[in-house]
């Protein structure tokens, strides 16, 4: 598993300094022996700085750096088998590939499922390289400031993507370094473990990372700060159950008023350093095809020169979730009227395959915004304390914002944490999978995917978890493949 994806990670890496916008020359990263650690590219502010940014470069061109919609877990491919397997988007056709994520029917050889594997253990490997060739650089070239700050955004990088491993994939091998004579025959470890040390990669990063957005250079919101970092660690102790932690994470996020508003008007939330953004990725937009679309948008959104349905749409399932004043509905899906029968689609983004151009970006494909961070505190509100009160105040300031009417005071515990879902669903659809993991971090994938006419019969609940991909397991007979696959 290791080497393997290790001299994929090198590959990528290089391409990706290639185009980085920040890069001013190729860097080469030569293949090493027992690590990719080498003194050249840490000796300096400069060449450490190209580094790190190779490895966001990779985070939004994915595996084949194409920035296709699938074909990375950070381009797109979390959005789609996430929305897929949940209850959020239909594929049209009945073949394989996309329909038996549709219909949970995954099977064992699948590529997709691969492609999540390998995208985010490259991306886990880059920022393990990142962390160890600072440690080891004794150049005096290379700064303390800088030293912390990319080690920062090394871990944050690293916490991110096993977040997603762990939610895809459950009990995983904990790489936290780039020498495949140690990680080559690794075990996987329990997911409450690789928690622990997402939890501990993000506190660092808060603590390294600053508060501005300076880091970037141009003061766009596509590097990491300390608020992303915070931002993701409320999602994580809201994953892992601790809610005070939780509430009071996003609460230090919201608190930052001065650079995160909400956007009143919910066209202007996707575009680029929107001020609702606290992390974006920057796409490349001389890279064919998608250019100045992102690569999810590219995938998600109707061409105009398709007759017929569109591949991907909004489902049965989801449509009705909106109610009839939601702005959601009208300026977050687009139409499109098919034998009779109107059919919604994703509409997040504005920039898709029809009119994509060379240059002139305006939207950057969005990460952690600030919307979540309100859910995020209003649930740990209720489920860490039972406070109502401020769970409600939080979900009617979304609410306010989607023109609806707020919430009455007088809702239940239960029904709070019913319109908690019910908010989620309709704020964070069509987004990096969070229905899915909503789903089935409650306990609610079951009751509400199995009765869902599309996945019937359904098959049992071990397809919550992909399968370990099998060449990963025939590589490293140490891995163990996920019940009943």
């Amino acid at each position: 598993m290791i080497k393997r994806s290790l001299n994929i990670y090198v590959c990528l890496v290089g391409l990706s300094m290639f185009f980085c916008f920040s890069c001013k020359k190729l860097i080469n990263i030569p293949e090493p022996i027992t690590t990719t650690t080498t003194t050249k590219i840490f000796s300096n502010d400069s060449q450490a700085s190209s580094a790190m940014a190779g490895v966001f470069t990779q985070l939004i061109n994915g595996i084949d750096g194409a920035s296709q919609g699938h074909s990375g877990f950070s381009t797109g491919l979390s959005t789609l088998l996430g929305s897929l397997c949940a209850d959020e988007l239909t594929y049209y056709n009945q073949g394989p590939g996309w329909y038996i994520y549709n219909t949970n029917k995954l099977l064992v050889e699948d590529s997709y499922s691969y492609t999540i594997w390998v995208t985010t253990y490259n991306s886990i490997y880059g920022a393990n390289d990142i962390i160890e060739g600072i440690q080891a650089s004794t150049s005096s070239k290379l700064t303390a400031s800088v030293r912390t700050r990319l080690t920062g955004e090394a871990k944050f990088v690293r916490a991110f993507s096993y977040f997603y491993l762990v939610n895809f994939f459950g009990d995983v091998p904990l790489a936290l370094t780039v020498d495949f004579n140690k990680t080559g025959n690794m075990t996987r470890i329990p997911k409450a473990e690789v928690y622990k040390q997402i939890i501990k990669d993000l506190i660092d990063a808060k603590s390294a990372l600053g508060a501005d957005f300076a880091s970037s250079k141009t003061g766009e919101r596509i590097r990491p700060n300390k608020w992303a970092a915070t931002a993701l660690l409320a999602r994580t102790y809201l994953y892992t159950g601790a809610y005070a932690e939780a509430a009071a994470q996003a609460t230090e996020v919201i608190a930052q008023s001065g650079l995160f508003q909400l956007k009143t008007d919910l066209n202007d939330v996707f575009l680029m350093n929107s001020t609702e953004a606290i992390w974006q990725l920057q796409q490349n937009p001389s890279f064919e095809p998608h250019r100045n679309a992102t690569p999810e948008a590219y995938t998600l959104l109707p061409n105009i020169a398709t007759v017929g349905e569109y591949p991907f749409r909004i489902s049965d399932q989801l449509n009705p979730v909106f109610e009839l004043k939601d702005k959601r509905k009208t300026d977050w899906q687009m139409s499109r009227v098919v034998n009779g029968k109107t059919l919604y689609y994703p509409y997040k983004y504005k920039i898709g395959m029809d009119n994509s151009t060379v240059g002139n970006i305006t939207e950057y494909y969005m990460v952690l915004r600030l919307a979540e961070q309100y859910l995020i505190r209003a649930e740990a509100s209720v489920l860490g304390s039972s406070q109502l009160d401020l769970a409600i105040a939080d979900l009617n300031v979304i609410r306010h914002r989607a023109g609806l009417d707020d919430l009455p005071a007088t809702l239940s515990r239960d029904e709070v944490i019913a319109a908690i879902e019910k908010e989620r669903r309709a704020e964070l659809f069509a987004e990096w999978g969070h229905r899915w993991f909503d789903l089935k971090r409650t306990g609610r994938a079951h009751d509400v995917l199995s009765v869902i006419p599309i996945k019937q019969p359904w098959r049992g609940d071990y397809q919550l978890l992909f399968p370990i991909p099998p060449s990963e397991i025939l590589n490293n007979h140490n891995l163990s493949q996920n019940p009943v696959y």
